[in-house]
């Protein structure tokens, strides 16, 4: 099942690998036996992984620091992957970051990071992998939208909600564009993730958090992979993603957008201005 056309094992790249989500499906990419390239900002913590990953699953795994955050990064990590002669059969798109807080005190920096990070950086490897899948006639792409792309807004995090909207459009209409290909594009949302975004972020203190049942990051990334090949184009992993998701596309919308208003209000008081890494 993860054999390419010519028989050799599909090769995945994996985007902020070292830790949530990208992690366990690094993991569930080496359990089924497909070499991984790894890319994450922190070299010493992603070349562990790298190593953890061949030991516990015997394949080849290629490490990449990067900090795809910045501009140009991402065409940088292409170029480091294409001279070392590597073929991406997979491409996962998951790194993203997420900012919390009033628009007007946010951090200019961090909100262009963000943006950079979870669509310039997503867009760029996306159209970077596709002529060679497309060459080969064969490749699956996963980006790592969210529930929240269905709502019509979040305040308090108006600028992520933005984004994750775009990851979600951006998917479905390539999916379209690319069918009959051969090449699939899958948009894995998921609800609310068990892991450290809610306590790097201080997010533990919205009523989000208090609120709305939370998977593990293995159960999404389990979830996300089997949808991805078998070519799904959106995979909502659990009961309340999918509630979410179907609840912010009903009619009238401004509902859906006084809920988020409400589940995103902090119940306890913030020490500092939070950023949340994960999706």
């Amino acid at each position: 099942m993860t054999a390419g056309r010519n028989g050799r094992s599909e090769t995945a790249l994996v985007t902020g690998a070292s830790s949530g989500i990208g992690l366990e499906l690094a993991r569930v990419l080496g359990a089924n036996h497909h070499p991984l390239i790894i890319v994450a900002r922190d070299r010493e913590k992603l070349q562990g992984v790298a190593r953890q990953l061949q030991a516990a699953y015997d394949i080849p795994v290629s490490a990449f620091a990067m900090d795809l955050s910045k501009p140009g990064a991402a065409d940088q990590v292409w170029s480091e992957i294409s001279v070392a002669n590597q073929t991406v059969d997979i491409l996962i798109n998951n790194a993203g970051v997420g900012v919390y807080g009033e628009f007007q005190d946010e951090s200019l920096d961090a909100l262009q990071r963000m943006l950079m990070l979870n669509i310039v950086a997503l867009t760029t490897l996306t159209r970077l992998a596709l002529p060679g899948m497309l060459a080969r006639k064969g490749g699956k792409i996963l980006n790592l939208a969210s529930v929240v792309g269905y709502q019509p807004g979040g305040p308090r995090m108006s600028v992520y909600y933005a984004t994750k909207s775009y990851v979600l459009s951006f998917s479905k209409g390539l999916a379209r564009e690319l069918e009959g290909t051969g090449v699939s594009v899958t948009a894995l949302s998921p609800g609310v993730t068990k892991s450290s975004f809610e306590e790097t972020a201080g997010a533990s203190g919205t009523a989000l958090y208090r609120v709305i049942p939370q998977m593990s990051a293995r159960a999404v990334a389990i979830a996300g992979y089997r949808g991805m090949m078998r070519g799904r184009r959106v995979v909502l992993p659990g009961l309340a993603a999918k509630l979410m998701a179907f609840a912010g596309e009903l009619p009238p919308r401004g509902i859906a957008l006084e809920v988020n208003r409400l589940l995103l209000k902090r119940l306890s008081r913030p020490s500092r201005q939070q950023t949340i890494r994960g999706v």
